[in-house]
């Protein structure tokens, strides 16, 4: 069964290229092994890249241990939701594809707060 969305609607692929999700799926769902929570659907920018790196998370290198490509402006990501809230109270938060985001996410961020950086999913 497929997991819920932020808006109540079925949890839409995030993306293949590159692969992302805990799972490695595609999708941003979420289960006991994900302690940090990989729910936020974004689409990484450079402002989110340089904040991420500058907090002890480089999100550019990769790590091919971990299946990792490593990530680049435009590219979308399962991203955590703690992060993305961070971010967002740092004025960094990347765009987030709601109908991709997992509903945990609400657990961190209010729906308001991310519908401000909403953007279309055109690639589903």
């Amino acid at each position: 069964m497929a997991g819920k969305n932020v808006l109540g609607t079925d949890l839409l692929s995030c993306s293949t290229d590159p692969m992302t999700g805990f799972y490695r799926d595609g999708c941003c769902n979420t289960g006991g092994e994900d302690r940090g929570l990989h729910v936020v659907c974004v689409q990484v920018t450079e402002k989110f890249l340089s904040f991420s790196r500058e907090v002890g998370n480089d999100l550019s290198t990769p790590i091919p241990a971990y299946q990792f490509p490593g990530l680049k402006p435009g590219d979308r990501w399962c991203l955590c939701a703690a992060r993305w809230k961070e971010a967002y109270d740092n004025r960094c938060a990347p765009p987030v594809v709601l109908e991709s985001s997992h509903i945990s996410t609400l657990e961190f961020a209010s729906l308001e707060e991310l519908q401000e950086h909403a953007i279309q999913d055109d690639q589903n």
